[in-house]
């Protein structure tokens, strides 16, 4: 049964897909479509059924002349779940909840649209019973993704994203990357090259109360979630707006690195509706 949450949207796959299984987009393989290829010989291609008795009477070589037509096909869609400890942050949603929806609308439109589907969630390394192959087993999908959302950790990092990468399969595939991004830059770098067989879509959850819940003034205690270490720190106005600015100095940083790999990352702030994505592939095709 598709939960509540998993709400399908619009996408596009700008490439022929190399599959042979059929499904609703470009492929390169002939057989049953709509898509027009070539005219081949009989004897090339012997369907009767495909027979073009004018190109045959034109054929100088008098061969009977048959078209041949392009089969749409399938193509694989992953959600790569980053679970580390920063994603345990809960603030106007969570932010498991919102990557437990984000997986679970991609494997929903995949399902809609007979496309595979595969998952890869990861912290410090892969955690196989939280991942899985691309397929068409929906349901085993839902099972999976509901997991996400009870999921704890403490003190993991999330440096796992680089075994990730290489449970993506040969095929290319839509990739989305769901993870708050609090990782070094260098480390990102290194995940997005092992991932340039793809195109990669990268969903920045970031929730506005990680940097405005912040004590208004007096000391408070800072802890980083993937590495447990505390700061105590005065605070006034000027360090609230410190951590504001620092947010908006990180943003412009991803979008310089993503720029470089000619991608365009998706910031959810909230609550997540599956039209960002309808709108985020209708601007790429537009």
């Amino acid at each position: 049964m598709i939960p509540a949450y998993a709400q399908p949207f619009f996408y596009q796959v700008p490439w022929r897909s190399a599959s042979v299984h059929a499904g609703e987009h470009l492929g390169m393989q002939r057989g049953p479509g709509d898509e027009f290829s070539k005219h081949v010989s009989l004897v090339d291609y012997p369907d009767a059924r495909r027979v073009d008795l004018r190109q045959t009477l034109r054929d100088p070589y008098e061969q009977v002349q048959v078209r041949v037509f392009k089969q749409e096909a399938s193509s694989p869609l992953y959600a790569i779940c980053d679970v580390s400890s920063s994603m345990q942050f809960q603030g106007q949603t969570s932010k498991l909840e919102t990557l437990q929806a984000v997986a679970a609308s991609i494997a929903c439109s995949a399902h809609e649209n007979s496309d595979l589907f595969g998952m890869v969630s990861y912290d410090h390394a892969v955690i196989p019973h939280l991942s899985q192959s691309p397929g068409h087993h929906a349901h085993q999908s839902f099972d999976t993704i509901a997991q996400l959302a009870e999921f704890h950790n403490t003190h993991k990092d999330g440096r796992g994203i680089i075994e990730a990468t290489g449970w993506l399969g040969q095929q290319k595939g839509l990739v989305f990357w769901i993870s708050d991004f609090h990782l070094p830059l260098s480390l990102i770098e290194q995940a997005l090259n092992g991932m340039s067989n793809h195109q990669v879509i990268p969903i920045v959850l970031w929730d506005p109360q990680e940097y405005e819940r912040l004590p208004r003034f007096g000391f408070g205690n800072l802890q980083d979630p993937e590495t447990g270490l505390q700061k105590t720190i005065f605070f006034r106005q000027a360090i609230r707006a410190q951590f504001a600015e620092q947010f908006e100095q990180r943003k412009q940083a991803l979008d310089q690195l993503f720029a470089r790999f000619d991608i365009r990352p998706l910031y959810v702030a909230g609550q997540f509706e599956a039209a960002l994505l309808s709108d985020y592939f209708e601007q790429l095709i537009h």
